[in-house]
C-alpha cells in the first residue's frame, strides 16, 4: 500500500501516524504541501518523503489523499488532475465537496471517495463516515477502510448525503462533547473547584460514560435511567436541562450543521 498526501496539514498527519503504527513503511508514504514548515515537520516526524508540488513521482502510488480547505480544492484537483491516472484511488478528506465536482475537477476521474473523519484521529480514536462512486470495486474500498482505519473506526454509507449528516453528527461533535466540558467545568468553578478539579472532573466523566456505552449493549437512555433515583439530585439536573430545552437545542444545532454542509456543497460545487 503506497499512499500519497495532498496538504500536510493536521488530519494528514494524524492519518500519515496512524498508517505507520499500522506498518506502513515510511518510504511508501509522500506527502505534497507548498509550505516548507509544513513538509519539514512531516518529514522529520515520520521520516517520510514530501514535495512542494504534484508531479510526476505519484504514477507508482495506490491512493492519493485530498487533506486540503475546501476553498481550495478546485484549484489543488487542476494542478492535481494531469499525474493522476485511473487507477488511482482518489479519497477526499475535504468537507462539503461533493464527488460530482471532484471528478469535474479532476477532469472526469471515477475512482472517488469521500470521507469525513474528525480530530480524535489525532490520537487514533477517531470515527470515518466513507461513500464511493459506482466505480470503486471491493478493492478500493477496502484500501481506503485500511488508510481511515488507522485512525479509528469506519462506517461505510450508500448515499452521499449522508455524509453531511456525518460531518454534523460526528464531524463537528467533538466541538459539541467540549461544549459541554466547558459548561460542567464552570459549573465546578462556580461551585468553588479550582480549574485543574473541575477539568479533572470533567473530562474523566466523559471520558468514563463514553466508555461505559461503548462497552454496553443497552441504549443510552437505559444507561441514564440507572444514574437517575426518583427525587435525587441527578433527577433534578435533569428536569432543569428538560425545562431549558437543552435536548431539543441539541438536535437543533446538529440539523444547523447538517444544512450549513449542504450550503457548502451547492456554494464551492459552483465553482
Amino acid at each position: 500500500m503506497k499512499i500519497a498526501f495532498i496538504g500536510g496539514g493536521n488530519m494528514a498527519a494524524a492519518l500519515i501516524g496512524g498508517l505507520i503504527k499500522r506498518g506502513v513503511a515510511p518510504a511508501d508514504v509522500y506527502a505534497i504541501d507548498p509550505n516548507e514548515d509544513a513538509r519539514k515537520r512531516n518529514e522529520q516526524q515520520f521520516g517520510i518523503q514530501t514535495g512542494a508540488a504534484a508531479d510526476a513521482a505519484l504514477a507508482s502510488y495506490d491512493a492519493v489523499v485530498l487533506a486540503v480547505k475546501p476553498q481550495i480544492l478546485k484549484s489543488v484537483a487542476e494542478t492535481l488532475a494531469p499525474h493522476l491516472q485511473a487507477s488511482h484511488l482518489a479519497i477526499s478528506i475535504v468537507a462539503g465537496i461533493r464527488m460530482d465536482d471532484m471528478s469535474r475537477w479532476l477532469n472526469g476521474h471515477a475512482r472517488i471517495v469521500r470521507v469525513m473523519p474528525n480530530t480524535p484521529a489525532l490520537i487514533g480514536m477517531g470515527v470515518t463516515g466513507l461513500v464511493a462512486t459506482g466505480s470503486v470495486d471491493e478493492t478500493g474500498r477496502a484500501l481506503a477502510s485500511q488508510v481511515l482505519g488507522a485512525v479509528g473506526e469506519t462506517v461505510w454509507f450508500d448515499d452521499e448525503a449522508k455524509i453531511d449528516a456525518v460531518t454534523a453528527i460526528s464531524g463537528s461533535g467533538p466541538a459539541y462533547v467540549f461544549y459541554f466540558i466547558e459548561a460542567l467545568q464552570e459549573a465546578a468553578r462556580q461551585l468553588g473547584m479550582d480549574e485543574a478539579q473541575g477539568r479533572a472532573l470533567a473530562v474523566a466523566t466523559f471520558t468514563g460514560a463514553a466508555q461505559l456505552a461503548a462497552n454496553s449493549d443497552e441504549p443510552p437512555s437505559l444507561l441514564r435511567e440507572r444514574v437517575t433515583s426518583k427525587g435525587g439530585t441527578t433527577a433534578a439536573a435533569l428536569a432543569s436541562f428538560d425545562s431549558s430545552g437543552i435536548k431539543d437545542a441539541i438536535v437543533r444545532g446538529v440539523l444547523a450543521a447538517d444544512a450549513r454542509a449542504k450550503e457548502m456543497g451547492d456554494e464551492f460545487g459552483k465553482q
